[in-house]
């Protein structure tokens, strides 16, 4: 069965690499937890406000 996951993360001025590493590391302690063997997509979108990103949502399609 295919299911799709989406993790969210606000980012801020001078801290976007540190969030992007939380944020990864979130997604890989998720596939290792559910065992999963078969990553379909990973893809981000970044959130906007007022034209400036604040934050970033990244969608995981996987098999279960």
């Amino acid at each position: 069965m295919i299911k799709v996951k989406t993790f969210g993360e606000p980012l801020q001025p001078f801290k976007t690499h540190k969030e992007l590493d939380e944020l990864d590391e979130r997604v890989n302690a998720f596939i290792r937890e559910n065992k999963i063997e078969k990553v379909l997509s990973v893809s981000d979108t970044a959130t906007t406000e007022s034209g400036s990103s604040i934050g970033l949502v990244r969608v995981l399609v996987y098999e279960d």
